[in-house]
């Protein structure tokens, strides 16, 4: 790198900067639809509130910037808190900011993004059972398994944070 780059680029331009490998949905369109289908399906009867917690959650774990973008844009869009947002990636110092219920999924989304820590702990899976009823823990599951689906799509072709508008 020449003189005149190192004054001119910010040090996190030259680190981060990536292009996106390709473009998943237009060249596997019927799989785009099929995961637009299962989020949708999976987020019904959720609180939305709670659903942007979880997806900006699991987006903060797998490093998804793409998905961190767009997740935070929509909860701030649907009225959530900015500091709110910002202290979840350290969410158990910050439990006053969140409900009993938030913690409990916040918890599972952590346990479920991560199982190659291991599996999702009894006394984690309790916990979100006593906050939510079986059919809602069975929406809320689906929906953190299909919130890590669409981060490794959005990781694994890089897709480039900076560009979604929130439509709500």
């Amino acid at each position: 790198m020449t003189t005149v780059e190192t004054m001119t680029t910010h040090p996190h331009e030259r680190l981060c900067a990536h292009t996106p490998r390709l473009d998943w949905a237009q060249l596997a369109p019927e799989v785009y639809r099929a995961m637009v289908r299962l989020d949708a399906a999976a987020s019904k009867g959720l609180d939305p509130l709670l659903l942007n917690l979880v997806k900006i959650r699991a987006a903060q774990i797998n490093h998804c910037a793409f998905c961190l973008d767009m997740h935070t844009q929509d909860a701030l869009a649907a009225c959530e808190t900015t500091q709110r947002i910002v202290q979840l990636g350290a969410w158990r110092e910050s439990r006053h900011f969140y409900t009993a219920k938030e913690i409990a999924a916040i918890e599972l989304t952590e346990a479920i993004t991560l199982l190659t820590d291991g599996f999702v702990p009894d006394v984690v899976y309790a916990r979100a059972a006593e906050q939510f009823d079986e059919a809602e823990l069975a929406r809320l599951i689906a929906a953190i398994a299909t919130s890590n689906a669409w981060n490794r799509f959005g990781v694994s072709t890089r897709m480039v944070p900076g560009r979604y508008t929130p439509t709500t």
